[in-house]
């Protein structure tokens, strides 16, 4: 990896996100893909917050994970104030359990994507998966990562299957 700054940036609009967001630095940590982690916010930081997003690309990040609950709309503000891909990761912290989230990420303006993955912890997890196979078309390293990620997924599939199959 290029001198090991953050290709990543991963922000959460609270610090009440970190336990769901922490599945994604532990994915990009296991993949060895070297990345930031910000709290912001779009409605109570939107200067700094547009100022992450705007200063990213020339500070090397590659790709932005943004999370954030409560219909609060952080990958879309980011989105907005970048060209680098956005994913967004809806968290289930509101009285909606994530479906306010899902709508503001997933329902943006023609020209403004946000590649939204799952509510919750497990979108956090794909979130980093998925910014790991943009990066891997760049880095052969993440690519040879990626696919021994991958491989040890299916086997742990097998193994469970097979564990699973015995015990009838």
């Amino acid at each position: 990896m290029p001198d090991e700054k953050p290709l990543v940036g991963v922000v959460m609009g609270s610090t009440s996100d970190a336990d769901v967001m922490k599945g994604c630095g532990d994915i990009l940590r296991e993949l060895g893909i070297p990345y930031e982690m910000k709290v912001l916010s779009a409605h109570r930081t939107p200067d700094q917050t547009r100022d992450y997003a705007m200063s990213a690309t020339g500070r090397g990040i590659e790709v932005i994970i943004a999370g954030a609950g409560w219909a609060a709309h952080l990958a879309g503000f980011i989105a907005a104030n970048t060209i680098l891909p956005v994913i967004g990761i809806p968290i289930d912290s509101s009285p909606l359990k994530g479906n306010d989230a899902l709508l503001s990420t997933v329902q943006m303006p023609p020209g403004i994507p946000v590649a939204t993955v799952a509510v919750g912890s497990g979108g956090a997890k794909n979130a980093a998966v998925l910014a790991a196979q943009i990066l891997a078309l760049k880095y052969k390293p993440i690519s040879e990562k990626l696919q021994g990620y991958r491989r040890a997924l299916t086997q742990k599939a097998m193994e469970m299957a097979d564990a699973w199959t015995e015990a009838d």
